[in-house]
């Protein structure tokens, strides 16, 4: 059986970071405002030490996400990665994960993270567009993104890559061309951001003065539905789709794509999809009802939420359809049981 991976989530928000992107509000995101010291990362680790089975820890990472961290004062970095020190090596953790800007690594800061046990390393790559990040006010290309990432993987480290659907002036095409160019990097692991417009962003002016044109969560579901099956026909792991749910986004998000529930919705929709296309196939108008079976950790996905993919089957199809369990398919396998 293979163990779940798992990070010890220390935020940083807007450490090292020169620029405000147009979508971004890290306190918003990472619900903090405070910078933690090697006091709050001992505490964090300790505790986390404790929590955390034996058998678990070499699959868990000390995590510091929200900033650019190769991008801060460098007396500030050595402290943050100085501390976890003592929580690594043998019946402790794995190593060190964090994310940072493409145009923020070279040869001199990967040395530098390799002594301190930094195993992955995710770059926020957003787009694959300079058009895109021009307009996003990202401040780096995506040739930043590709050397960055060649790097990265020269020196052996885990490299994740994340991106963003929706963005300001982002076409579908630009969106299809970066699912591709990332895939042609080869990373081990990607997260998938829909963007949510939030208060006090350079992308929340853009929407108030009419200029950012919505499309419906239904579109962005399908289209992120589409890449995550792109990337998992790649085998690149899929570690994260759509913010996590927070009060905080929930209250100051004034437009954009998020919902709680982002990622079961997407992987509904995968079902959805692989089983319209079994329909497809069949002269299924000589059927009131068909059974299909699914791996039984995701009879739920299957149905949907609130029942939406039968719902949806009925409706279209004038199809019930019902669905029951197969131990032996994988995820995502789809299996037409005697109708």
């Amino acid at each position: 059986m293979k163990m779940r991976h798992n990070n010890i989530s220390i935020f940083i928000p807007h450490a090292g970071c020169e620029y405000q992107c147009a979508f971004c509000n890290q306190k918003i995101i990472t619900e903090q405002n405070n910078l933690p010291h090697s006091a709050d990362i001992k505490k964090i680790c300790q505790q986390a030490m404790l929590e955390i089975p034996d058998k678990s820890k070499i699959h868990t990472e000390i995590a510091f996400f929200g900033g650019s961290f190769t991008a801060i004062k460098k007396s500030y970095m050595l402290e943050l990665l100085e501390s976890a020190q003592e929580f690594i090596g043998e019946n402790k953790f794995s190593g060190i994960r964090i994310s940072t800007r493409p145009d923020c690594i070279n040869s001199e800061i990967l040395e530098l993270l390799k002594n301190y046990h930094v195993t992955s390393i995710e770059l926020g790559a957003q787009s694959m567009s300079d058009k895109v990040l021009f307009a996003n006010q990202r401040g780096h290309t995506a040739q930043d993104i590709i050397s960055a990432s060649k790097l990265i993987q020269e020196y052996k480290f885990e490299l994740g890559l994340q991106m963003m659907i929706g963005l300001y002036q982002s076409t579908w095409q630009d969106e299809l061309e970066t699912v591709d160019k990332i895939i042609k990097i080869k990373p081990d692991t990607v997260r998938i951001y829909p963007v949510v417009i939030l208060k006090n962003t350079k992308l929340a002016e853009i929407y108030q003065a009419g200029n950012y044109r919505q499309e419906s969560l239904d579109n962005i579901i399908e289209m992120t539905a589409s890449y995550m099956q792109k990337f998992m026909k790649h085998h690149i792991k899929i570690i994260k789709v759509g913010l996590h749910a927070s009060e905080f986004v929930e209250a100051d998000k004034i437009a954009g794509y998020y919902h709680p529930a982002f990622r079961e919705l997407c992987e509904s929709r995968i079902y959805r999809n692989q089983i319209e296309k079994i329909l497809k196939n069949l002269e299924y108008m000589k059927y009131q009802q068909l059974i299909f079976a699914v791996n039984g950790k995701c009879v739920s996905k299957a149905i949907g939420q609130k029942k939406s993919n039968l719902n949806y089957f009925k409706n279209k199809f004038f199809l019930n359809i019902k669905i029951k369990t197969d131990e032996n398919l994988g995820l995502f396998e789809v299996k037409l049981l005697e109708e």
